[in-house]
């Protein structure tokens, strides 16, 4: 999927690419749409890598079980990185 958001509606934010995977994946783990590795897929960045970001923003992991199951099945299909 390619989402396409224009300069003057993101205004003055100056958001890379990069920060802006990172803000949506954030916001859909904190409201618990996406599972750790997802959120790090979407991401695009390593496992641990988005683990230390939710922490810098003292986002709590909820970590259930199904979501390490969910997790296991998303890492099995991931590229090691």
């Amino acid at each position: 999927m390619t989402i396409t958001i224009p300069d003057e509606t993101l205004g003055d934010l100056r958001l890379t690419s990069e920060q802006t995977r990172m803000e949506i994946a954030v916001g859909l783990f904190a409201d618990r749409r996406v599972t750790l590795a997802r959120a790090a897929k979407i991401a695009d960045v390593p496992f641990l890598t988005f683990q230390r970001e939710l922490a810098k923003r003292r986002i709590p992991l909820h970590y259930e079980v199904e979501d390490f199951e969910a997790d296991v099945r998303t890492l099995a299909g991931m590229d090691p990185q």
